[in-house]
């Protein structure tokens, strides 16, 4: 029987045929640095349509390199699961194409897992992403830290390490339009943390797009905190509120004065409000319920197309 590794590496990629050959080089140096460690790494292809996955099977990529394509593009938090589906590694952890995350980070978080850390997180101390980006991870950190989780740092995180009783218990309990790393933290049990810079990519296009920052935000929200749905009830109180002494005033008003003249401006605007306001309630809600429906068909997270040995790739080409 093959000995287990010592800790899995997963990397989701999506189109990043400009870093693969980087990619290769890193994880050789890395891997080569580590002789008292046995290291498993899981590439996970998110539907890629470039050359990434040809350019993986012709580059020299460690021992013990896998090679899992998914159906379609799924989503990297999809493709992270993937990983922890396949990984056999005593420890797991995750990486990134573009090498942002430096792969050091993974013997620093390891050192504090083997003494009895079940989940160590590597937090950002520092990053070289744009302005915009740095805003929004910022905003959404805050958020995450309100409604959802006090231990969310405000400068966010990319990776983490954990070990095989924390990966078991993420895929019992695997969730489609979820984050992995939200149900991780939330998943208790022993958890520290790293400090890192975070670097900035030197080749290939982001493809964190704004679009998938905004799901990433509705989807964490709506997985993991009823914050919107009190949003609700709150707003539904205050306008109550507010038109009952609004009311009040117009009678008292009347009865006083009786010098205000009626008219459709102001009738509009309280219907206008008042209709926004049911819309803004009826989509959330629909979002929480279009969640439960959704989970009740359990239909898969991911589809896995193939999984490749890139050893035995090699030998037979």
């Amino acid at each position: 029987m093959p000995t287990q590794p010592d800790i899995t590496i997963i990397i989701p990629f999506l189109n990043e045929e400009e870093n693969i050959a980087r990619l290769a080089g890193e994880l050789n140096r890395f891997v080569d640095a580590q002789p008292q460690l046995r290291f498993e790494i899981l590439l996970v292809n998110d539907g890629s349509t470039d050359h990434s996955v040809e350019m993986i099977r012709s580059t020299a990529f460690p021992l013990r390199t896998r090679l899992i394509s998914l159906s379609q593009n799924y989503g990297s938090h999809a493709a992270l699961r993937a990983g922890i589906l396949h990984a056999t590694g005593a420890y797991i952890t995750f990486l990134y194409a573009d090498l942002q995350d430096p792969p050091e980070n993974i013997l620093t978080m390891y050192d504090k897992a083997i003494n009895g850390t079940d989940i160590v997180w590597a937090h950002r101390a520092g990053t070289q992403n744009g302005w915009f980006e740095q805003r929004f991870s910022r905003w959404y950190a805050g958020l995450m830290q309100r409604y959802v989780n006090k231990r969310y740092p405000l400068k966010g995180f990319d990776i983490v390490l954990f070990n095989r009783k924390v990966g078991e218990a993420v895929n019992k309990h695997a969730e489609a339009h979820s984050s992995v790393f939200l149900q991780i933290l939330n998943a208790g049990f022993r958890q520290d943390h790293i400090e890192y810079q975070k670097l900035s990519r030197k080749a290939g296009k982001s493809k964190w797009t704004l679009a998938k920052k905004i799901k990433l935000l509705v989807d964490s929200f709506v997985s993991f905190s009823y914050a919107p749905i009190r949003l609700v009830s709150y707003m539904g109180i205050l306008f109550f509120i507010v038109g009952v002494l609004w009311t009040l005033y117009l009678v008292t008003r009347k009865i006083v004065a009786d010098d205000l003249a009626s008219g459709w401006p102001m009738l509009m605007s309280i219907l206008l409000v008042g209709f926004g306001i049911t819309n803004i309630s009826l989509g959330i809600i629909a979002e929480y319920l279009w969640r439960t429906l959704d989970a009740s068909r359990r239909r898969p997270v991911f589809l896995i197309d193939a999984v490749e040995d890139l050893e035995e790739v090699k030998r037979q080409n």
